[in-house]
């Protein structure tokens, strides 16, 4: 069989696959993404930690500068070609930057200096942007957090927030000394020290009211400033002028229904809560009559929404969890915060791009930002961008028609992701993202995540079947893919069961047909956890009829690092398994691996030798697994992400030269095809950076290829999967 699909077709496939709307409009699409890490000054290590935090754009809109707490400074970024950001460089600020504003060649800097959270200090820097120098400063008496400029240009407000302890009293208030609001007089295009005066906020809030800790400030068009103080669950409006409040009221709170409220390795959206205190985060105004903040919650509350007051206090909009609800129909629940705050609501951005007026929600834990039109009464949901791990910070650049986030986390302590700036651009087309969502089942979305292997249905192209992997260790599913719906459709979550409950001890991470209306399930295993590495024979209805213990003999080498793939070659009493065993084991030649077979009618085991590719950084292994003609097709990757990602290559092997051996013994080594590189597609599918776990390869019916990356169930991971057929270059 040929395979038609071009790299101009299949790209054309990739993108109408993955389309939202019905009709071409004006979308946001990620467009590039920086690794802040590329900012490092000279005399720092590549492994120093660093992050962006809050992100700022010039007047122009050709330069981002952004606060970078554990470095110690504030970064720079080239964006005069949004495509090709280029470093601009750091510059320390002997302190902790918390937040960055613009004002026009000049960036005004907070900068937490204090000694102990009982002795506060902080200052207002005024950094030249051009020169990368620091101007001059200005002692704010207090640790500050989130600066604001006013649209005149004539004042600038910075909450001083003093925060408090979090390990003393269980971080409950009061923790004195108390947070206030520092408003200063802008002249000449310069801060003047000399006027710096503070607003008292004590006494306003119930929670905590001699303790007011300041978290967000924005300033509309009136000049009035919108204040929240997040761990008194509280919002303050006060004149810019004067600083005068002018009103202040309770942030309230929520009843939540159709949660997820376990924290228990299983995704279901039945739970309740009520009476959440909300504890907002950011603050944006909408225009100078209406405000939204973002309910991330603290250490009482956290609502998992957003909501829209006025000026009173009046709530004239409430989004509950239909943003939760909807981030988990693409994947991205972070089960792990289910118990607490959830998806935690934090950053918030809002401008208007042409005619059309917008605002972002931010979520950190899921690692993504809904989109909204705001339409001046119930707003519209129409995306939700991935970002990278931690949004915190955004700024929209409506003359570039950019939107950018900056995400916080670095993981480079664990080898992991690190922290990145995302650029986005708005135009017409297709939103290229999500690639894959669930569908509705009673009401509720179906809960995923870590797709780990892929298998065609044998009969119905267009349909897939999908597993997840131990990180839902108390769920384990079998989800059928609709891969002609746009974007690709989860309809059914089929569980694994053994004497009628959800099979425990499973870490399915392969998946084929075994011809009779049932599936073989790859299970890796690690002995520490007690989980054995094993196949598995599941029935249509999902439940486990056999199971298959590896043999003694190959487990005397066994290392955590299993099963990864299975697949069926023949029917009846002469099919075979095939299964592929990520990494080498204790009894393997270095940088060989081995594929297992396995012979359900004779329960006759044997092996051969798989040569791996050689990298530079990380480790390099098998992901998957999969017969198709008269080849089976392996997937080899690395370890690593984003620009130091560099092996994810699709093999095959002749199935005519697979000749397994009994183990124990010597084993033949086979030789490998390589028929396509995965790295171009990952990063053109979202323009972003290529995501580590590519784990999951099948052929449809119709013989067309698909993939998906695994997304470790948003655990210290940006959370996306990516879902999308593959152009094998005409390979027969």
């Amino acid at each position: 069989m040929k395979y038609r699909l071009s790299r101009a077709a299949f790209m054309t496939a990739l993108l109408t696959s993955v389309a939202m709307p019905a009709a071409a409009e004006q979308v946001f699409n990620r467009i590039a993404s920086f690794p802040v890490a590329a900012n490092l000054p000279a005399d720092k290590e590549k492994s120093t930690a660093t992050s962006a935090e809050i992100i700022a754009a010039t007047e122009d809109g050709n330069t981002l500068v952004y606060s970078d707490s554990p470095l110690g400074a504030i970064g720079f970024i080239d964006i005069s070609d949004a495509r090709a950001p280029k470093a601009g460089g750091a510059l320390m600020m002997d302190g902790e930057p918390t937040s960055v504003a613009i004002l026009g060649g000049k960036a005004l800097v907070a900068v937490n200096t204090s000694e102990s959270y009982a002795k506060p200090s902080g200052r207002l820097a005024v950094v030249d942007i051009a020169s990368k120098t620091v101007e001059t400063s200005c002692d704010l008496g207090g640790q500050p957090d989130s600066v604001a400029i006013s649209a005149d240009k004539s004042f600038a407000v910075i909450a001083i927030e003093n925060e408090r302890d979090e390990e003393l009293n269980d971080g409950k208030l009061p923790q004195m000394p108390a947070g206030d609001l520092a408003i200063v007089t802008l002249k000449d295009g310069g801060v003047d020290c000399a006027t710096i005066r503070h607003v008292t906020l004590t006494g306003l809030a119930e929670v905590g009211g001699e303790d007011p800790e300041p978290e967000f400030v924005a300033i509309n068009g009136r000049g009035e400033i919108a204040l929240t103080l997040q761990e008194n669950n509280h919002v303050v409006i006060a004149d810019g002028k004067t600083g005068a409040v002018t009103s202040h009221f309770s942030a309230g709170t929520v009843d939540l229904e159709g949660i997820d409220t376990k924290s228990d390795g299983a995704l279901n959206f039945t739970g309740k809560k009520a009476g959440v205190k909300r504890e907002p985060d950011a603050v944006k105004w909408l225009d100078d009559d209406r405000l939204v903040v973002a309910n991330e919650g603290d250490y009482e509350g956290g609502s998992r929404s957003f909501t829209i007051f006025d000026k009173t206090g009046k709530v004239l909009f409430e989004s509950g969890p239909a943003l939760e609800r909807e981030i988990a129909a693409i994947g991205h629940f972070p089960d792990k915060r289910a118990k607490s705050k959830g998806v935690e609501l934090e950053g918030l951005e809002a401008a208007t791009f042409g005619d059309q007026k917008y605002f972002f929600v931010l979520s950190e834990r899921a690692s993504v930002v809904g989109v909204y039109k705001d339409t001046g009464a119930e707003p519209e949901l129409v995306q939700i961008l991935p970002s990278g791990i931690g949004p915190e910070g955004a700024v929209a650049i409506p003359g570039r028609n950019l939107f950018v986030t900056a995400n916080e986390t670095d993981l480079v302590e664990d080898g992991g992701a690190r922290s990145h700036v995302m650029l986005y651009e708005l135009g017409e087309g297709e939103a290229a993202y999500p690639t894959i969502r669930s569908e509705t089942v009673d009401g509720n979305p179906i809960g995923w995540g870590a797709l780990s292997g892929l298998v065609g249905d044998a009969e119905k192209a267009g349909r897939l079947y999908a597993v997840n992997d131990s990180f839902y260790g108390m769920q384990p599913r079998i989800f059928t893919i609709d891969t002609t719906a746009k974007p690709a459709r989860i309809t059914d979550a089929l569980a694994v069961t053994r004497n009628g409950e959800p099979a425990q001890k499973l870490d399915i991470e392969g998946i084929t047909l075994d011809g009779e209306g049932g599936f073989w399930l790859a299970s890796e295993g690690n002995s520490e956890k007690l989980l054995p590495h094993a196949l598995y024979h599941v029935n249509g209805k999902g439940e486990i009829k056999e199971e298959i213990a590896l043999p003694a003999e190959l487990l005397k080498g066994e290392t955590r690092f299993g099963l990864e793939g299975v697949t069926q070659v023949g029917t009846g009493d002469d099919a075979v398994l095939w299964m592929a065993v990520q990494r080498e084991w204790k009894d393997d030649e270095k940088g060989t691996v081995k594929l297992l077979s396995y012979k359900p009618e004779s329960k006759e085991w044997g092996a051969v030798r798989y040569p791996l590719d050689k990298t530079e950084a990380g480790w390099v292994g098998l992901s998957e697994i999969t017969a198709h003609g008269d080849h089976l097709y392996v997937v080899e990757r690395d370890n690593q992400i984003g620009d130091q990602a560099k092996l994810k290559k699709l093999y095959r092997i002749a199935i005519a030269d697979l000749k397994p051996a009994a183990i124990g013994g010597a084993l033949p080594t086979v030789a490998k095809e390589e028929v396509h590189d995965f790295v171009p597609d990952l990063k053109a599918a979202t323009n972003g950076y290529v995501v580590d776990k590519l784990e999951g390869f099948a052929f449809d019916a119709a013989g067309t290829a698909y993939a998906v990356t695994d997304n470790d169930g948003v655990d210290d991971s940006s959370g996306e999967t990516l879902f999308f057929p593959v152009d094998l270059k005409g390979t027969n």
